[in-house]
């Protein structure tokens, strides 16, 4: 992650922010009196939100990890060619 001072985040916020949006990578600005933050988008923020609301969800690691077995032993559930078809809107 990179980081700036504040200073030089305040001068440039617009190309900051845009860059933030645009390449989905979060900067952390440093402030003198220790008080760091961190500029993060909105749907990298939301994606992570989701992230930790799985990863804090025990039945839901349970199914992951269910999930993961099986595919691992090729036993998975296997749509039909139709159903691939409507999956994939062909």
């Amino acid at each position: 992650m990179d980081s700036i001072s504040v200073n030089k985040f305040r001068e440039n916020l617009k190309s900051f922010v845009e860059h933030v949006v645009s390449e989905h990578l979060p900067l952390k600005v440093t402030r003198r009196s220790g008080d760091d933050f961190i500029v993060l988008s909105a749907d990298d923020w939301e994606r992570e939100q989701e992230t930790l609301y799985i990863m804090q969800n025990s039945d839901l690691m349970k199914q992951i990890a269910a999930s993961t077995a099986t595919n691992v032993k090729n036993k998975g559930y296997k749509p039909t060619a139709g159903e691939l078809d409507e999956i994939t809107g062909i």
